[in-house]
């Protein structure tokens, strides 16, 4: 203030202290991260599915005609 200009006066932070918080993921590869999971999962789901051995339910429709099947 000895020259002249006036200087602007920071409020006091007393007690008040801001800690950044850092994100468990990089938000650079959040998106990635966020594919790959839900991939994995359809992955799993469809694995499943596939390999469980189930035996048919319910009757036939009535022109079904097992002889004319191959296995």
């Amino acid at each position: 203030m000895a020259n002249g200009k006036k200087e602007k006066q920071k409020p006091r932070k007393i007690g008040q202290t801001t800690v950044e918080k850092k994100p468990l993921i990089d938000p650079r590869y959040k998106n990635f991260i966020n594919t790959v999971i839900v991939v994995i999962v359809l992955l799993i789901f469809f694995i499943i599915n596939n390999t469980r051995n189930e035996p048919e339910k319910g009757p036939y429709p009535p022109y079904y005609k097992k002889d004319l099947q191959n296995p």
